[in-house]
């Protein structure tokens, strides 16, 4: 398993967490506002509501890495492994730049790659408005199954780098790090909801996470390319000595 590709799901989990309040600050608040008027003003009662519906997404978002790292294997099974790998890691660098622009700007740097997961949106939707009211953990849990599937480019970027995971489990992992990278913003987010969505809305935030994102994007991409021209320059020094 890649550590580096896991602790760096995970710092893209931490830093995409503003745009994560705007995607799904909603249903956060849904499933606190479902908690019986006297109980909100105590964090214990949200608790349990809380954890669970991010348990849910969570393990949608690792169910989702596990397919993309068993068709990451696929492709690299086909024989060309290294350039396969190579290939997967410099698009998902590029996705990450991306994401970058999109969390740092208006917000519409990704919106037709959202638009391409609506159509699965589309049939998960009207599922998860029979769980609401959310007025139990398995309620909170099943809503964040679901949830998991909302269409959303920092997911897709964290799954671009599953698939270059190499294996199920490695994929799994990548994306369960992202997703606990997301889970300290959204508990916030249940215990105050305005607080957290105003300052996640903040400009400075968003820039400062989003520029932190095309970093990380860019050392990718370069990574990439030293180990691609690295490669390239051994395979023409062994065809020189013949």
């Amino acid at each position: 398993m890649n550590g580096l590709l896991v602790v760096s799901a995970l710092l893209m989990g931490v830093l995409g967490s503003a745009h994560c309040v705007v995607m799904c600050g909603g249903v956060v608040g849904m499933t606190c506002t479902a908690i019986p008027l006297q109980q909100r003003g105590r964090p214990a009662s949200q608790l349990p509501l809380l954890l669970a519906y991010n348990a849910g997404r969570i393990a949608s978002y690792a169910a989702a890495g596990a397919a993309a790292g068993a068709l990451g294997a696929t492709i690299a099974s086909f024989g060309l492994v290294e350039a396969s790998q190579l290939g997967l890691r410099l698009a998902a660098g590029a996705l990450m730049i991306a994401v970058g622009f999109h969390v740092a700007g208006p917000g519409r740097a990704l919106r037709w790659i959202e638009r391409a997961g609506a159509p699965l949106w589309r049939r998960v939707a009207p599922l998860a408005k029979r769980l609401v009211p959310v007025t139990t953990p398995l309620r909170a849990m099943g809503l964040g199954l679901l949830w998991g599937w909302l269409p959303c480019g920092l997911v897709y970027a964290a799954l671009g780098g599953a698939v270059t995971s190499g294996s199920a489990a490695g994929g799994a992992a990548t994306m369960a790090a992202f997703g606990l990278g997301t889970l300290p913003m959204l508990l916030a987010m249940g215990s105050a909801a305005a607080l957290v969505a105003r300052v996640a809305r903040t400009g400075w935030v968003r820039l400062a996470a989003g520029v932190a994102l095309v970093a990380f994007g860019c050392f990718q991409v370069m990574h990439v390319s030293v180990a691609w021209a690295g490669g390239h320059a051994a395979e023409h020094t062994c065809c020189s000595h013949h």
